[in-house]
C-alpha cells in the first residue's frame, strides 16, 4: 500500500486533525485524501496514488449525510426546500469555505505548476480535497463517525440555509436591494452565445451603479436569476465578513 513518509507532512497531518476534530485510525487515508493528481503524477509517479477515488466516495458521504441530517431536523420542511438547502451546503463555493476554515489548502500535495497557479487556494481543488477528506473518514471510522463529524461541521451553515426564505432570487434580491440601497437592481445582457437552438446568456446585476452579480443561463430569465443568486451570496460574505 503507498504511503507518504514525510515527517513534516505527518505533522501537517496532525494539526489538520486537530482542526478537522477526529484523529485517524490509519492516515493512509488522510494522506491520500491531500494528494492531487498532478502531485501523484510529478512526484509519485502514480496516478492511482492521488485523491479522486476518495473524492467520488466522500461526495457520496456528503449528499447521504446532509440528506440525513436536514430530514431528521427539519421535519416541517418540504422536499423542494430540502433539496435547496442541501444544494446550498454542497455546492464547491460553499465546501471550499469549509476547507478554508479547516486551513486545508497548506496541506494539499500539489504538482509545480498547480502550485504556482495558486491551486492550494482554488475553490475547486479546495472543495475536491475534503471530499476526499470526507471519504477518507468514511473508509477509516464508518458511517456514525463521518454522519458525526460532518454533521458537526455542516450544523451552523445548515440553519442559516434553512432560515432564508424560498423566494426565487429575483424576488428576494429586489427586496434585499430595496432595504439596503433604497433602489431596485438593473439587470444588462452582456453576452449571447452560440447557435439559435443552443443559446447562452449572460447578464450583470447592478444597484446603485455597483457591480454585484454575473450570471448566465439559457434563457435571460435564468441568467438574471443566477445573476440575483450571485448577488445575494456577495451581499452575505460582506455582512458575514462585517464589512456591511
Amino acid at each position: 500500500m503507498w504511503r507518504v513518509n514525510l515527517v513534516d507532512f505527518d505533522k501537517e497531518l496532525s494539526q489538520f486533525e486537530e482542526r478537522l476534530g477526529y484523529r485517524f485510525t490509519d492516515r493512509h487515508y488522510l494522506q491520500t485524501a491531500l494528494i492531487h493528481k498532478s502531485y501523484a503524477n510529478e512526484q509519485l509517479r502514480d496516478p492511482a496514488a492521488c485523491n479522486e477515488r476518495q473524492e467520488f466516495l466522500g461526495d457520496a458521504v456528503l449528499d447521504l449525510v446532509m440528506a440525513d441530517y436536514l430530514f431528521c431536523t427539519y421535519p416541517q420542511l418540504p422536499e423542494g426546500e430540502l433539496s435547496r438547502i442541501r444544494s446550498e451546503l454542497v455546492s464547491a463555493r460553499a465546501l471550499a469555505k469549509v476547507a478554508r476554515r479547516l486551513n486545508l489548502g497548506p496541506c494539499l500535495k500539489l504538482g509545480r505548476g498547480e502550485r504556482r497557479s495558486g491551486g492550494q487556494d482554488k475553490d475547486n481543488l479546495l472543495a475536491d480535497a475534503l471530499e476526499a477528506v470526507f471519504g477518507a473518514v468514511f473508509l477509516d471510522a464508518g458511517w456514525d463517525v463521518a454522519r458525526d463529524v460532518l454533521g458537526r461541521m455542516f450544523e451552523g451553515t445548515a440553519v442559516q440555509a434553512a432560515r432564508r426564505k424560498s423566494l426565487d432570487y429575483k424576488t428576494r434580491f429586489q427586496e434585499l436591494a430595496q432595504a439596503r440601497f433604497g433602489a431596485a437592481p438593473e439587470y444588462e445582457l452582456v453576452a449571447t452565445e452560440g447557435p439559435d437552438h443552443q443559446r447562452e446568456y449572460t447578464v450583470i446585476v447592478s444597484c446603485e451603479g455597483r457591480h454585484l452579480g454575473q450570471g448566465s443561463g439559457g434563457s435571460k430569465k435564468a441568467a438574471q436569476q443566477q445573476a440575483a443568486c450571485q448577488a445575494l451570496k456577495a451581499l452575505d460574505d460582506e455582512c458575514d465578513g462585517g464589512t456591511a
